[in-house]
């Protein structure tokens, strides 16, 4: 009956333990999951959730509206509603956007599933939303096959529209596309005037509007291959900007304006004055740019985004002519590296082509971006050379400017920008809370002291757990030690104040759009704090396959040069998991002044985390993946140790001997604090919820910044050998304080009963499991023989 509640019992056990281990894995493999796939949330807004309406953002004090709706609230509807042409059907077109066709090309067609045809909705003068003609595409006709035609054929319009359907879906988009698009769009432009070349030439603005919607990559490809055609390009822009006749082109990436002045305007020096105004969403659209001629200075308002004066001295009739392109793709620099969707406007103005006449411009510039999350650090004025088809400041000058405004200053004419460069806002996170402080404290004394005693007394126990527990204490003690002095970023301490206008002489144009202060410090801290961490999870799976030896297969001696094969699997995979990661992000980052960030952290020196793509992170592979690897290992080890020795009832044992449920239960979570099960809770902490985040945390902190000291209470404190020092050291502190002759004479063996008792209450391993001690580790099997020799008798 006793043997079949033992086994009962350890059948409870081994399906409890199986459960949870389930549970574990579920729960884990549930939240990567959900990790990988999340996707980067919107920061919450300041305003009522329910103020801006139809998909509008409140940022920077008012409502971000889509390209589809606009007004304060964005209630007012800015497109064209749904519609039919014979027998093609266009959906919802944003107003001065092409809109394409529901039907696409077969695909048995060069352009398989692109639109046959495109509609524009359009804004009469006044204020009238409306739909234009349907212009219908050649499904087996190609950009590259355009650019042979347009050099043979007058029929511009044609070309041109053409043109404009197969560059409508610019993710499609290759570098030869954009290169031959480019190229068409060149020659349409350089075509003689006429009504028909006219509309020809709005069309193709059209065409580059869209080609800027292209991803930067592409563009990247494209002017490695041939940056003649962008150059030229840009030409042929600032040309058209001055054959308008006072008219306005306005695209959702380009505005092009121009204005004729005459002499009999005003004498002498005359300013024209080009605004863009802050618009609700990212698109150019009515109402976007405004002209003011006469105007002796700037006069920039909160809505103005970017203003520019350009004052001529003149003899006779001239034209201004101003182009705004929404980004920098055009412009493929090779000395400023834009990386991030920051608004980069350029700006072009010119005039029309005269003797004796000299031109300065003035300009400022209000950049948008989220201010709660990065921060204008610098900028420099420069203009597009393009004989070096580059940025160049020569001309050009900071002017200090005390309105929010970036001012520059140049005494020529040519396309301008704004180099600015952003750093990101980080908010470091306070020093280490109290609870972690004294956990570590506890840690790292319990560690020292556990080192000191394995050390001093090895000789006396004689047992070959004493290499495997001080490799893992000592890799345990400078990760804690590194945790609390190195884990802060010292660049939390900087004075962080915003220089853009700290020097205003200095004009220098950045390397790129985003600044990061080095700090190679942390970098270093980041890899020895990556290193430890591994260290100590590889002894744990190693301190647990070598009890897996030791008690489960007791018949076997261990494997040859055991110790010499863990020592370097337990230092050196770890080594070659860092290397090899740290090697990798440098050699594909190398060019980068920030590639640092790549591995580690800002907020703090660990191992960087991006809130995109969780999957390729440093933290998942070289860090997550073998710490799961050996959590899984210890945990299946845990429940075999836990069935096989911990709640296996030895018949062989006296009933004196035998432990009790409560001490088997403490043993087993002894256990598994010693093979690092509790780390567990750090696979909670990946979760997005807040809730279960932080209670885990502070469990996670409870357990885990306390390990150390539960490894001195399990292989220190409970030896008979620290005890008996103990005891003696009591002893004699209380002779020298006088109070031993007060006390009769079996003090000494009472005062050493009460602290063994007191001892033993912290939970205790079995007898089969005291490997520390070589003489109770033999204690069964001495019981086990005296029972023997008794019954015998």
């Amino acid at each position: 009956m006793a043997s079949c509640r033992a086994y009962n019992l350890r059948v409870l056990v081994a399906v409890v333990c199986g459960l949870l281990t389930a549970v574990f894995l579920g729960l884990s493999s549930w939240i990567i999951t959900v990790r990988i796939k999340a996707e980067k949330t919107d920061p919450p807004p300041s305003a009522p959730t329910d103020f801006c309406k139809n998909g509008g953002a409140w940022e920077n004090g008012k409502c971000i509206c889509t390209e589809e709706w606009k007004g304060l609230r964005c209630t007012i509807p800015n497109f064209c509603e749904n519609s039919t042409y014979e027998n093609l059907t266009f959906g919802r077109i944003t107003v001065g956007k092409y809109g394409p066709s529901l039907q696409t090309c077969g695909e048995n067609t060069k352009n398989a599933g692109n639109p046959v045809a495109t509609r524009m909705c359009s804004q009469s003068p006044y204020g009238e939303i409306q739909l234009q003609t349907v212009t219908i595409g050649n499904c087996d006709e190609t950009l590259q096959q355009l650019e042979i035609q347009i050099n043979s054929t007058t029929a511009f319009i044609n070309i041109s529209k053409e043109a404009q359907i197969l560059t409508y879906n610019a993710n499609k988009l290759t570098a030869e596309d954009i290169t031959s698009a480019t190229k068409v769009v060149g020659q349409i432009f350089d075509s003689p005037e006429g009504a028909e070349q006219d509309q020809a030439k709005k069309i193709a603005v059209t065409t580059v509007s869209q080609l800027l919607d292209a991803s930067e990559d592409v563009f990247q490809k494209a002017a490695a291959d041939n940056n003649d055609t962008f150059t030229r390009l840009i030409e042929q822009m600032e040309s058209y900007s001055l054959t308008l006749d006072n008219e306005r082109v306005l695209e959702p990436n380009i505005a092009i304006q121009s204005v004729n002045i005459t002499s009999e305007n005003i004498e002498g020096s005359t300013g024209v004055l080009f605004s863009v105004l802050k618009g609700t969403s990212s698109s150019f659209a009515s109402g976007s740019t405004s002209i003011e001629r006469n105007v002796s200075s700037l006069n920039p308002s909160e809505q103005t985004e970017l203003q520019i004066l350009l004052n001529t001295t003149r003899k006779n009739t001239t034209a201004c002519g101003f182009v705004v392109y929404q980004n920098n793709k055009l412009f493929q620099s090779k000395r400023f590296i834009a990386k991030s969707n920051f608004s980069q406007k350029i700006i072009s103005s010119t005039t029309g082509k005269k003797q004796n006449q000299t031109a300065s411009v003035e300009m400022v510039f209000s950049p948008k971006y989220n201010p709660g999350e990065f921060r204008l650090h610098s900028y420099a004025c420069a203009y597009w050379d393009i004989l070096k088809k580059d940025w160049d400041t020569y001309g050009c000058h900071k002017v200090r400017d005390t309105g929010g405004f970036l001012r520059c200053r140049c005494n020529h004419t040519t396309n301008f920008a704004v180099l600015m460069t952003f750093q990101k806002d980080v908010q470091y996170p306070d020093s280490l809370d109290k609870l972690s402080q004294v956990g570590c404290a506890l840690s790292i004394t319990g560690l020292v002291l556990t080192i000191i005693f394995q050390i001093a007394t090895r000789k006396v126990r004689k047992t070959s757990v004493t290499w495997v527990l001080v490799s893992l204490c000592t890799s345990m003690l400078i990760f804690n030690l590194l945790f609390v002095f190195g884990i802060e970023n010292s660049n939390k301490n900087l004075n962080t104040n915003d220089s853009m206008n700290a020097d205003p002489d200095n004009n220098t144009i950045p390397p790129e759009d985003t600044v990061h202060i080095p700090n190679h410090s942390c970098t270093v801290t980041a890899a020895f704090l990556h290193y430890f961490l591994l260290v100590t999870f590889t002894w744990n799976g190693l301190s647990a396959t070598q009890l897996y030896f030791l008690l489960i297969r007791t018949m076997k001696p261990l494997p040859p040069h055991f110790i010499l094969f863990i020592s370097l699997i337990g230092w050196g995979v770890p080594a070659l998991i860092v290397s090899m990661t740290v090697g990798i992000i440098y050699s594909q980052n190398r060019n980068s002044p920030s590639w640092e960030l790549r591995y580690r952290q800002e907020e703090i020196c660990w191992l960087a985390i991006p809130e995109g793509s969780f999957i390729t992170s440093p933290f998942f592979w070289s860090f997550l993946v073998p710490v799961t690897i050996i959590l899984i290992s210890n945990v299946a080890i845990f429940i075999i140790i836990t069935v096989k020795v911990l709640w296996k009832n030895n018949q062989n044992l006296t009933s004196t001997k035998k432990v009790s449920s409560l001490k088997k239960i403490l043993s087993t979570l002894s256990i598994a604090v010693i093979f690092g099960i509790t780390w567990i809770l750090a696979y909670i902490m990946l979760a997005n919820n807040d809730v279960s985040r932080n209670v885990s945390s502070y469990i996670f902190c409870l357990f885990n910044t306390t390990q150390g000291f539960q490894i001195f209470i399990l292989y220190t404190i409970r030896t008979k050998i620290f005890q008996s020092e103990a005891s003696k050291v009591l002893k004699s502190l209380s002779s020298s304080a006088g109070r031993v002759k007060s006390l009769p004479s079996v003090t000494g063996l009472r005062l050493r009963v009460r602290m063994y008792n007191m001892l033993r209450t912290f939970p205790a391993l079995s007898e089969r499991f005291r490997l520390l001690e070589p003489s109770v580790t033999t204690e069964e099997t001495l019981i086990f023989e005296s029972d023997q020799a008794n019954s015998s008798t």
